[in-house]
């Protein structure tokens, strides 16, 4: 890892980039994007000057295209936090756009007993352009960071920013490739809007009813798979998943609030899946809305087969929370209980 320090304040805040869009420069001699400086990061950005705090920077060795994003580069990123979480008061992390909701996920489960800010941000365009999002971005998700009332910081969870709006990280997913606004939380609200003040909605931010220190959990198991039902899904591809060699557990986006197939075939693997405690999680393919097994006879049979309520989660939560039970080696008998309770706000 890079490392460098500035301090022009009292507050510090560790920015770790990672890699993504947000990273880059043009050469305007080839036009070709290249990795940024952050060694030159107030002279690219002198506006940073004007907050009311010090930021020291890390960077990865080798910066990381989300797409390439895996679960040891999501333990990296838990292990910078965990050795300067002591000596910084807030975090920025610098991510690719793609993956962002995955990784931001990811974090807030590892992160137990978060107690300060962790800011996930990006951007559309590289940092040198004409019309990039970049610099509103990255100077924002600082002073938020940055921000405290009463000694305290004011956000003390993962969080996601991006065009104007801090959402739980854990509430969000990436609709467009192309537009400055490319998340949303359709199913809970932004924590902080940025227009000419920052508004906070204090009433939405998450707190820990705890005073322990932070425990930081670095084992993801990936025995995991997300499996989208479809018109026209058949029995062959159904078996074929489900018996796949380790695996453990499955987040199954059905249709609406929670409807899929009641052939009896359907029926019969998930439940002889379940029998080799094999965990199924019903959530939503939508976009918004939650899931509510029983409404319609097309889950009344998830509901008799007992399979996992994923409620109003996304598919990045999901898949992410999954992942961190196992690695932590719930009780079979625990599970369905645990994952239907809320750790870090991620469902309602």
């Amino acid at each position: 890892m890079k490392n460098r320090d500035s301090t022009f304040g009292k507050t510090k805040i560790l920015l770790i980039y990672t890699g993504g869009t947000i990273g880059m420069v043009k050469d305007y001699d080839t036009g070709a994007l290249k990795a940024f400086n952050f060694n030159k990061l107030i002279k690219n950005i002198p506006e940073l000057g004007q907050l009311d705090c010090s930021i020291d920077s890390i960077s990865f060795d080798t910066p990381i295209d989300s797409s390439n994003m895996n679960v040891g580069h999501w333990v990296n990123i838990a292990t910078i936090i965990e050795d300067h979480y002591d000596s910084h008061d807030g975090f920025v992390v610098l991510h690719g756009s793609d993956t962002m909701s995955y990784t931001s996920s990811a974090l807030s489960y590892m992160l137990e007993n978060l107690r300060k800010p962790v800011i996930f941000t990006g951007s559309q365009l590289p940092i040198g352009d004409l019309r990039t999002d970049a610099k509103e971005n990255l100077i924002t998700s600082i002073q938020i960071a940055a921000l405290r009332e009463d000694n305290m910081p004011v956000v003390q969870e993962v969080g996601l920013y991006f065009e104007y709006k801090l959402y739980r990280a854990n509430r969000t997913t990436k609709i467009n490739a192309e537009h400055f606004e490319a998340f949303a939380s359709l199913n809970y609200p932004a924590l902080i809007e940025s227009g000419v003040h920052l508004k906070v909605n204090r009433e939405y931010l998450f707190r820990v009813n705890s005073t322990k220190r932070l425990k930081v959990h670095k084992v993801m198991d990936q025995n995991v798979v997300i499996l989208k039902l479809f018109p026209g899904f058949n029995q062959t591809v159904l078996h074929s998943i489900l018996n796949s060699p380790n695996l453990k557990a499955v987040v199954l986006e059905t249709y609406g609030s929670g409807n899929a197939p009641t052939d009896e075939w359907f029926t019969s693997e998930l439940k002889k899946a379940m029998e080799r405690e094999i965990f199924i999680i019903n959530v939503t393919q939508c976009s918004g809305g939650s899931v509510l097994m029983g409404r319609y006879e097309t889950s009344k049979h998830l509901e008799k087969l007992q399979i996992i309520n994923g409620k109003d989660i996304t598919t990045e939560a999901a898949i992410t929370k999954l992942m961190y039970l196992l690695g932590n080696n719930i009780s079979p008998k625990l599970f369905k209980t645990i994952y239907e309770t809320s750790l870090r706000g991620e469902m309602q």
